[in-house]
């Protein structure tokens, strides 16, 4: 499949209800999505916001393998480490309780809350941002959240918490097993 006619066959803006169409395997395509969020496609970096949410509105995780699904096919691609990386969050205005808004590298926002939880992995956070799809947190990011993160003390572990929605997540340990 080449990449036009992959573009021809996406027309809509938001994710799209992968989950329900059932196309047949064509194979994999040289597309991969680096660990720090750029899209490569045959080895160039896409360019072209526009076209890098196309492709994340088709976007599908099965296991540990990435797949973008259109109802009439399905192909594999590489993705390094998460495909998404939060770069960006403010405070809900007049939410209470306060909740944090988390922007990914596409401009797709969630909140940060039991239905979109931050996940440590080897002391690195990510965000569930639904699907199965994780977006990887950005140093940055979590630099600023270290700015007014809470330690707690449990079980012989230092633990640095953030709340939001109600919710209290942990962005990291002093204990470097987890």
């Amino acid at each position: 499949m080449s990449l036009e006619q992959m573009l021809r066959a996406l027309e809509q803006t938001d994710r799209a209800p992968t989950e329900r169409w059932d196309p047949p395997y064509c194979g994999e395509i040289p597309l991969v999505i680096k660990a720090n969020g750029d899209w490569f496609y045959q080895g160039s970096l896409i360019k072209r916001q526009k076209l890098v949410k196309l492709f994340a509105s088709v976007l599908s995780r099965e296991n540990d393998d990435y797949f973008l699904i259109t109802p009439a096919e399905k192909v594999k691609i590489q993705v390094e480490d998460a495909p998404f990386v939060i770069t960006q969050w403010h405070w809900q205005e007049g939410a209470k309780p306060a909740v944090m808004i988390l922007t990914s590298n596409i401009g797709e926002q969630v909140p940060l809350a039991k239905s979109h939880p931050l996940l440590l992995h080897h002391q690195v956070p990510y965000v569930d941002m639904g699907k199965g799809l994780l977006a990887k947190v950005h140093r940055n990011v979590l630099y600023q959240w270290a700015e007014f993160a809470e330690a707690e003390f449990q079980f012989g572990v230092t633990q640095y918490l953030i709340s939001s929605a109600g919710e209290k997540f942990v962005i990291g340990s002093d204990n470097m097993s987890c």
